[in-house]
């Protein structure tokens, strides 16, 4: 078995916070965890067993609390920017002296992991949290080595959560008390200053993402399952874009729930578990989600407990609308328990177009697949955040997932188009947003119409299909799909008033061809001229 980077000796970092610890408990079982977290008072327990817990003041991600350590090793091949902001080495210094302080007299947890199903690109893992529960979630998320492989472990990377540990930005050049650090000199992670456990996860994503290139493999944030034949699919997609629900398939096995890797010997999984967005939640449209996380050994976080009868109550946005679930990949039925598959047959990106204006579903060019990969657009709906006002809000995530991309986002586009040309992947464009007019006029499409468009792209139906290019957006559309209404392929015919539809189409493509300004420069011209304009 090898691994990216050269292993570190475990007493570099581990042993140097655990040697300033009250106690410490090693790769405990998650029943243990459990145990522990409800005698710290740190969550509850559901009716069905699952392990409830709260993160305070953040409810997501802390993007501009995000440092990557600018030394000799990523001077050059960091995109730096307000997404990869850089930090000092000598900030990190100081930064790690305050975490080792902060370890003294703690009691810590300390899990033993894998990211990578593909054990000639996989990366040992140790985390040490200060939380049982952030030990439990590290354990549900990466892959969990065998106890005779835990006898040898040496890590190649380690991730160090101490929450209660809280910066001073004069001294360790941070911009609150709140930090997520990665330095890939130390092959260390600090986090410190939040309660959310999703950092653990995204930081050691950002890892791979960033080592993956070096030997010409794909990182990607997306899901993947696989049909009875051995066809893989992956899903791209931000945030509510139905990458998770559309992947947990009970015709095909799940490979995993949200980021992998492009290999020479196919997909991989870099995880061992899901960690879905469980805001509505419901056994009748997502039966496997549901079930999953309704057991002992399923995490919830911000989920709200009715204070009777302990029965989660997942419409309720009371704490955040971010409530997530995590639970080990296993718990959904018919999983690929390799973790791996073949080389995709079929790439979909996703879309949530809150402005009812995209097609629900195109064929791409592989210019046309780099294009709206880099572009990674969908809209978020008016409501759902602060701030937004009463019109949805374009928003352009390149890769389909800015935060996680070390490098420039130009070099995994590259990566990609030498993977779909290489293995002959079909590349869709599934747009899961507003059909009849935008958000607050017109409708959800529905999820019944898009589980069968994929299904279609997935059995090879449209092969007996005409397509026709789109005037507005330039997308070859089908003509028709089995079991979807003809007029929900062309979303001009939905609109009561064709102008309505013309300018908001051509506000959108607008706003499509702006963000790509960036990238003129860094792609091919033929990827350029594939991709979205006003109509003149």
């Amino acid at each position: 078995m090898t691994h990216l980077g050269a292993p570190v000796p475990p007493s570099a970092e581990t042993l140097s916070f655990a040697a300033q610890a009250r106690e410490v408990h090693w790769n405990l079982s998650r029943a243990d965890l459990v145990a522990w977290s409800l005698r710290l008072d740190e969550g509850e327990l559901s009716a069905q067993g699952a392990l409830v817990a709260r993160t305070g003041e953040f409810t997501g991600r802390s993007p501009k609390d995000k440092f990557t350590v600018r030394d000799a090793m990523t001077e050059s091949k960091v995109d730096w920017g307000a997404v990869n902001q850089a930090m000092l080495p000598e900030h990190y210094d100081r930064l790690e002296a305050l975490m080792e302080a902060g370890a003294a007299g703690q009691r810590l947890f300390v899990q033993d992991l894998t990211a990578g199903a593909d054990e000639g690109l996989q990366m040992n893992v140790r985390v040490v949290t200060a939380f049982a529960w952030h030990n439990l979630f590290a354990q549900n998320m990466f892959l969990r080595p065998s106890p005779e492989t835990r006898e040898r472990f040496v890590p190649d990377w380690t991730v160090i959560d101490l929450p209660h540990v809280t910066a001073d930005p004069s001294a360790h050049g941070t911009a609150s008390g709140t930090f997520v650090v990665v330095n890939f000199t130390t092959r260390t992670v600090l986090i410190g200053g939040t309660q959310y456990a999703g950092e653990i996860k995204k930081s050691i994503f950002g890892v791979l993402n960033f080592l993956l290139p070096e030997t010409g493999d794909l990182p990607m944030h997306c899901s993947a399952n696989v049909g009875p034949a051995g066809d893989v699919a992956l899903f791209f997609g931000l945030s509510g874009t139905g990458k998770t629900t559309l992947s947990a398939d009970p015709e095909r096995a799940l490979i995993g729930d949200d980021e992998h890797g492009w290999g020479p010997n196919g997909i991989f999984n870099f995880e061992g578990g899901c960690y879905a967005k469980a805001i509505n939640l419901t056994a009748k449209a997502e039966p496997q989600i549901y079930a999953a996380s309704n057991r002992f050994g399923a995490l919830l976080e911000n989920v709200v407990l009715d204070p009777i009868t302990s029965e989660p109550d997942f419409t309720d946005i009371s704490l955040t609308e971010n409530t997530r679930s995590s639970y080990p990949i296993d718990f959904i039925p018919g999983h690929v328990k390799t973790g791996q598959g073949r080389n995709p047959r079929a790439v979909i990106m996703l879309t949530a177009d809150a402005y009812g204006v995209m097609p629900p579903l195109a064929r791409l060019s592989t210019d046309q697949a780099m294009y709206h990969f880099l572009s990674g657009y969908t809209a978020k709906v008016a409501g759902t955040e602060r701030g937004m006002g009463s019109e949805p809000q374009a928003t352009f995530s390149t890769c389909f997932g800015a935060p996680f991309m070390p490098r420039h986002p130009s070099e995994y586009a590259d990566l990609l188009r030498q993977k779909v040309e290489a293995t002959g992947a079909e590349c869709w464009l599934v747009n899961t947003g507003w059909t009849g007019g935008k958000f607050g006029t017109g409708k959800r499409i529905p999820l019944e119409a898009t589980r069968a468009m994929i299904s279609a792209i997935l059995s090879g139906a449209f092969k007996e299909i005409e397509f026709s290019k789109d005037p507005y957006f330039g997308l070859m559309v089908p003509e028709a799909c089995p079991s979807v209404p003809a007029d929900l392929l062309t979303p001009s015919s939905t609109w009561q008033k064709l102008s309505e539809y013309e300018d908001t189409a051509d506000d959108l493509a607008q706003r499509f061809a702006s963000n790509f300004e960036r990238f003129v420069d860094t792609v091919p011209q033929s990827v350029v001229e594939s991709g979205i304009r006003p109509r003149v």
